[in-house]
């Protein structure tokens, strides 16, 4: 869809005091816009408004005067366009307590990666039920580490916008030489790859904390993609825009590092701590642990077969033994590559 070109987007705002929230707040200053980043601890806005730096999330990197730190909502009213990165089971209720508060017809920009547990709604329509009438919707997914953006290395994404005008301002406002926004109109597909990714992530993990090697790591990324592909033709999406960024590109970086939050957790269960230890010491999110029984449950209304998803939604929360379970995966009959 193609419309009048929106009014520039000068101010921007960015929901959610994380490592993420905080990384791309800085990407949006070195894009030259004028920033503001909300954060719901106020120990966080303490630390980020008086030290200058994010020392709970994003430790060791310095945050410019020039970026201005929240605890009051209502200061989004000025924005004229928002970055919602707060988890992905909080972006409905974060979105509704913002929603009166927002400039007539600024966009919202969700950051999460996820899928709702309890109504298996993307991330969009969460966020686009709660919203005015006249505050679009866009999607930014891809493979990013926020540290690696919050230093300014180079990292590529998907902006996903069905209308076209408004998805090139916002590539307009936050690119830059080092954050560099690839336009798409596939709002659906960029974010199924954003969500599952966090699911294999998992996976991979296992398999990394279970010493399998690396074939089995390359397979499950693999076979994983083709299960990421099924949802998304399911859902309206496209297959070629699983190849890209928000696709493919995130795949491999989550599946790939232990720098990812997801994966490391799937090391640490694979070497045989408990989920709960696991999560006792961990401050932020991984989302994975809460998407995969929402992708779960979402595949199975569309009659989607997704085996490596369903064996880390039975290991999270059904039970499962991570040895039974892997035997269950190996055992699956033989198949067409295609299918």
């Amino acid at each position: 869809m193609k419309t009048m070109p929106p009014s520039p987007l000068n101010r921007i705002g960015v929901v959610g005091g994380g490592a993420w929230g905080t990384a791309l707040a800085l990407a949006a200053l070195r894009a030259g816009r004028e920033t503001l980043l909300w954060a719901r601890e106020p120990a966080v806005v303490e630390a980020m408004s008086l030290r200058r730096e994010n020392r709970d999330y994003l430790p060791g990197v310095p945050l410019p005067d020039a970026l201005r730190v929240t605890g009051d909502l209502a200061d989004l009213g000025g924005c004229d366009a928002v970055l919602l990165v707060s988890p992905a089971q909080h972006a409905r209720s974060v979105t509704a307590r913002m929603a009166p508060l927002l400039k007539p017809g600024a966009p919202v920009v969700v950051c999460a990666k996820g899928i709702e547990l309890d109504s298996h709604a993307l991330m969009s329509e969460a966020v686009g039920a709660v919203l005015p009438g006249g505050n679009p919707v866009a999607i930014l997914s891809g493979p990013t580490f926020a540290a690696e953006v919050a230093r300014g290395l180079p990292t590529a994404v998907t902006l996903a916008c069905a209308d076209e005008a408004l998805g090139t301002a916002l590539v307009a406002a936050l690119g830059s030489r080092t954050f560099r926004p690839y336009r798409s109109d596939d709002v659906v597909g960029s974010q199924i790859g954003g969500a599952v990714k966090n699911v294999l992530a998992i996976a991979c993990g296992v398999v990394e904390g279970r010493r399998l090697g690396d074939n089995a790591r390359a397979a499950l990324i693999t076979r994983g993609l083709a299960e990421i592909t099924r949802l998304a033709l399911a859902l309206g999406g496209r297959a070629e825009t699983l190849m890209g960024l928000s696709g493919l590109g995130d795949l491999t970086l989550t599946c790939s590092s232990l720098q990812s939050r997801n994966m490391s957790l799937g090391a640490a269960l694979g070497e045989g701590k408990a989920l709960a230890e696991i999560l006792a010491v961990r401050r932020s999110v991984a989302e994975g642990v809460y998407t995969a029984a929402a992708v779960v449950g979402l595949a199975a209304k569309l009659g989607v077969d997704m085996p490596i998803c369903s064996a880390v939604d039975a290991i999270l929360n059904r039970g499962a033994g991570l040895d039974e379970t892997i035997d269950g995966l190996l055992s699956r009959p033989f198949r067409g590559e295609g299918v």
